[in-house]
């Protein structure tokens, strides 16, 4: 299906005051009509022709008006209406302004009264009539965010994680997005999700060894967590591809939430303490040694004390201890020789 742009004028101002001009018409006429049959049934004559032809029309501008009042057509900017006539598209009104379309046109829009709100996924059905008609069969033409639920995906490493995108998207193709899907919005939803878990399942959490997460054969550090940007370009373009037959163009997706899962997340904590714990000693260990040569190159050089192999490894022991240590050296003064 190809998007027609309804090309009409907007003849919405004179037809309206036409149409105010006819109800007024009528309403006199019908007046006059029943005031000259009254007259007439009082002096008991025969009621004249004209004046039942009078009434006649009369009643005929009234519902003719009525109907006209159907074709009146107002767009705003950033707004689309998709015309049916007898079950034929006959065009979309793209164009702000005051329109008069073919008063059977009927403005068809399946998603008319589904909602995407910013915190929550597609909503159900809104209850009150005449927030419904207020809303009309208008297509917003305008970006919109749709932020759905939190989901529970297990990355490349087999590892639950808690994962939310906010997806920027907008009708293109009103044509494509009313006749191709049953209701563009619920099926923006579940591509979103379908997306997202296409992309995640390739992505470790954090950076793991030999993994590709770019499918060129060569392991990367790409990971959920340090390659969000990279991730969420991946989502969107997903997300396009399965979104274009319906429309729809993503403007941006961006990971607003990602964690892992409750049920692994304490051990997952314990891990990254344990790592850092570790990372922390070796540099302790690291400085330590430097300082124990350092010592150890001083007393040769300024031949403070000359010490056998055996000693050096006593001093070495007692230094590394006293720097290792998480708490303050007890110091033990000898009174007595160096044996």
């Amino acid at each position: 299906m190809k998007e027609k742009i309804y090309t009409t004028k907007k003849l919405g101002i004179p037809m309206l005051l036409l149409t105010i001009l006819m109800f007024a018409a009528s309403i006199a006429g019908i007046i006059f009509s029943g005031v000259q049959f009254s007259l007439s049934e009082d002096n008991g004559t025969e009621v004249n022709p004209v004046f039942i032809v009078i009434f006649a029309a009369s009643m005929f501008a009234i519902v003719l008006a009525v109907i006209m009042c159907s074709g009146l057509k107002l767009i705003n900017p950033n707004e689309a209406l998709v015309l049916n006539l007898f079950g034929r598209y006959k065009g979309t009104l793209k164009e702000a302004g005051f329109y008069f379309v073919n008063p059977f046109c009927t403005a068809f829009n399946p998603a008319a009264s589904t909602r995407l709100r910013q915190s929550d996924d597609v909503s159900i059905k809104m209850t009150s009539a005449s927030q419904q008609e207020a809303s009309g069969k208008k297509i917003s033409l305008k970006m919109m965010t749709l932020s759905n639920n939190r989901q529970k995906i297990n990355d490349c490493l087999g590892n639950p994680i808690e994962i939310s995108i906010a997806v920027i998207w907008k009708v293109v193709d009103t044509a494509k997005a009313v006749f191709s899907v049953d209701n563009y919005k619920e099926y923006l939803s579940l591509q979103c999700d379908a997306a997202l878990r296409e992309i995640v399942r390739v992505y470790p959490y954090d950076v793991a060894p030999n993994i590709d997460t770019t499918g060129d054969g060569v392991a990367d550090d790409g990971s959920l967590r340090g390659s969000s940007e990279i991730v969420a370009g991946k989502i969107k373009d997903e997300i396009q591809k399965r979104v274009s037959e319906a429309g729809l163009e993503i403007v941006e997706a961006r990971i607003t939430y990602l964690a892992y899962a409750p049920e692994i997340a304490a051990a997952m904590l314990q891990r990254q303490q344990a790592s850092a714990v570790v990372d922390a000693r070796k540099l302790i260990v690291d400085g330590a040694v430097g300082m124990v040569q350092m010592a150890l190159e001083a007393l040769s050089e300024n031949k403070i004390v000359d010490l056998d192999d055996e000693r050096k490894a006593a001093m070495v022991s007692n230094l590394l201890v006293v720097l290792c240590g998480n708490h303050d050296a007890q110091p033990i003064v000898n009174s007595g020789s160096l044996y």
